[in-house]
């Protein structure tokens, strides 16, 4: 599991062909009047699906309330076992506590070998097809979108 953002409404520039003179141009200024929206994404080895949910902040509340998502969607008896770097709300008391209780494994990845964690492998394509030369009109419209990707990912609509 890994938290990607902060996701911001703002122009992401993309990449294509232009005619000389005739580019289609990105604003140049924005304001964050919306705030950032951060996305807690958890990958499922056993098959290979992602899941996601949007938040405000990346506080240990926040983590935590994630964690109980995982947690309902696999049978108690099963052993969960969490991949994650070293963020700080990792490291709470409270996620500690609750995971020891709820048969949850927090497995931490070196510091700097954030690489080891194989959801990083899918934040390049999530940039790609959904941030990438974009310009969302909402938080809302950005959450519809990312979602929409995740649901037609090959491996998540079980091909």
């Amino acid at each position: 599991m890994d938290e990607f953002g902060p996701l911001s409404i703002r122009p992401y520039a993309g990449k294509g062909w232009f005619p000389q003179k005739k580019a289609d141009r990105l604003p140049a200024t924005y304001t964050r009047k919306h705030g950032v929206r951060h996305l807690f994404a958890a990958l499922d080895l056993k098959t290979d699906k992602l899941y996601a949910h949007n938040k405000k902040t990346k506080r240990h509340q926040d983590f935590l309330g994630f964690l109980q998502v995982l947690r309902r969607r696999f049978h108690r008896s099963e052993r969960l076992y969490i991949i994650l770097d070293n963020f700080s709300p990792h490291h709470h008391k409270k996620v500690k506590a609750w995971a020891e209780k709820n048969h949850v494994k927090l497995v931490y990845t070196p510091t700097y070998a954030s690489w080891l964690n194989r959801i990083e492998c899918h934040f390049g394509p999530l940039r790609k097809f959904v941030l990438e030369g974009s310009n969302y009109s909402s938080h809302d419209e950005l959450m519809k979108a990312i979602q929409e990707y995740i649901r037609l990912c090959p491996k998540n609509r079980g091909n």
